[in-house]
């Protein structure tokens, strides 16, 4: 896959090497500055953050997510800790580097930024999940009073140390009281992931805000002179994948541009072009409109997947950008639409990963003998060998069936040496053989799970912290539940880590 991108994995020399005198830095400082003036996050950690960004060589480490309820899922807060881990380990006195949070306020798929889910120390899950109204961007939403209310209804009924609890409820309540009020669904998402890493240098920034958004609108000007243009580069890269055996995330059908634009009726919808106009499903525009619209309100007018990242480093002075696997898939197809805009691919940094371990999670993996990505991995079949084991249950052992495969294969040996014609028939027979005596030992250990768990909930416990409504800790679990049971503890760890690492981490 390295043939797909501009720079190789881990190649920060030559990326800082690399200079961006093109960014009119004072303008997007300055942008910023308004930004987290009306967020009401213009704090000493901003300033700092801002003044450092001002310089003639900064450079930036910048991620970003949806603005997911309460922060959304843990790998939301790991990628914005690692950007500002990252550029602290970048970072120099005559080239700063600064971290950069870009919210994806301009989405508009309520479903995958509408809930979230909690586990309390009663081992209880809590799933929020909020009214929010769908094909809006999120940016345009206005945070509810009812939401506050769900939010403080969870607080008010998880279990967990009372000191801890009204930590958190203090950063939600400072999250939903913005200078005019809590504002828009992202400005809460903005705010929270603020208080979390403003700290450690971490900038937000809200592509919707009207100071940023102009800043953007040449970039969505040029798009405009060649709307498919992108969508062709991103198409032939899928072709170069599918040759070389890959499945591409990121398809364009024709006439579908790269861009979106926000509708009378708040509806954000996919523009097409046909050569000559632009339409949408509900009206049509010629170019002359669309830059029009961006004359008037450049917010409106937002790139789609195969965009959004250009348009990010055209506005930004990336050193690199932080992304999860998903995001390096879609990289694999980006790489030519940099150049239609003047830019090169920036360096892209797979984001730090965490499964957290709280202590009664590490006793219970102790005695099963296994990792927290194996249980991940095969929960039923971790538990069931661990308790075979337990039982010197040998008929259930890998070293059981090896023993078994080794007399197969002799006997098989010795009958293809009468007859050597019987030689392919024999190993088939050997290899049907043990591969139906491995599945009937993976029914069996499957079995003793699901009767040790009817008796004890050893399973149902460990799902319920490392596969939350079997989904992976990480993609599923909000990072507030930790600081819920275990106050700043895991914040602090999260920061004392090397950017980029991957792994498994015990909260004490």
């Amino acid at each position: 896959m390295q043939a797909y991108f501009r720079l190789p994995a881990g190649a920060l020399e030559q990326a800082r090497a690399e200079t961006r005198g093109d960014v009119d830095r004072a303008a997007l400082t300055e942008a910023l500055r308004a930004y987290h003036r009306d967020l009401g996050t213009l704090d000493t950690h901003a300033h700092a953050a801002l003044e450092r960004l001002a310089h003639p060589a900064s450079r930036v480490v910048v991620t970003g997510q949806q603005a997911g309820a309460l922060t959304g899922p843990a790998y939301s807060v790991h990628k914005a800790a690692d950007a500002a881990l990252l550029a602290r380990q970048e970072d120099r006195e005559d080239a700063p580097v600064v971290a950069v949070y870009w919210i994806a306020s301009q989405d508009h798929d309520a479903a995958e930024v509408a809930g979230t889910t909690l586990l309390d120390l009663a081992e209880r899950l809590h799933h929020l999940t909020l009214d929010v109204p769908q094909g809006v961007p999120v940016g345009r939403v206005p945070w509810r009073a009812e939401w506050t209310a769900q939010v403080h209804a969870l607080l008010d009924a998880f279990d967990a140390p009372a000191a801890h609890v009204a930590a958190v409820r203090a950063r939600f309540d400072r999250a939903v009281s913005g200078p005019a009020g809590a504002g828009s669904y992202a400005d809460v998402f903005a705010r929270l992931i603020h208080g979390l890493l403003a700290p450690a240098g971490l900038l937000v920034l809200d592509p919707l805000h009207p100071a940023l958004a102009a800043l953007m609108a040449p970039t969505l000007a040029r798009e405009l002179e060649r709307p498919l243009a992108s969508s062709e580069a991103i198409e032939a890269a899928a072709a170069r994948l599918e040759t070389d055996g890959f499945v591409p995330q990121l398809r364009r059908p024709a006439g579908a541009t790269n861009l979106f634009i926000e509708e009378a009726d708040g509806q954000r919808r996919l523009l097409r072009f046909d050569g000559r106009t632009f339409h949408t499903d509900h009206a049509a525009y010629s170019h002359a409109d669309l830059l029009a619209v961006l004359a008037g309100d450049p917010s409106r007018l937002t790139p789609a997947a195969g965009l959004r990242p250009t348009v990010q480093d055209a506005l930004l002075p990336t050193l690199a950008f932080v992304v999860g696997p998903g995001e390096i898939a879609y990289g694999a197809q980006l790489r030519d639409v940099y150049p239609l805009h003047g830019l090169g691919q920036p360096l892209l940094w797979p984001r730090l990963s965490v499964i957290w371990v709280e202590p009664n999670v590490r006793r219970l993996l102790g005695r099963l003998n296994a990792t927290a990505a194996q249980v991940q991995a095969d929960p039923e079949g971790v538990l069931g060998r661990a308790l075979a084991a337990e039982r010197g249950a040998a008929a259930v052992s890998a070293a059981r069936l090896a023993a078994l495969d080794a007399d197969l294969r002799t006997l098989t040996d010795e009958l293809a040496a009468l007859d050597p014609t019987l030689h392919g028939a024999a190993q088939r027979t050997r290899a049907r053989t043990t591969a139906r005596v491995a599945h009937l030992q993976h029914l069996a250990t499957r079995a003793l799970a699901r009767a040790e768990n009817d008796r004890s909930g050893q399973l149902t416990r460990l799902k319920a912290h490392l596969l939350p409504n079997g989904v992976p800790q990480e993609r599923e679990m909000n990072f507030l539940t930790f600081l819920l049971k275990h106050g700043d503890t895991p914040l602090r760890q999260l920061l004392d880590l090397p950017a980029g690492w991957q792994g498994e981490l015990d909260i004490p």
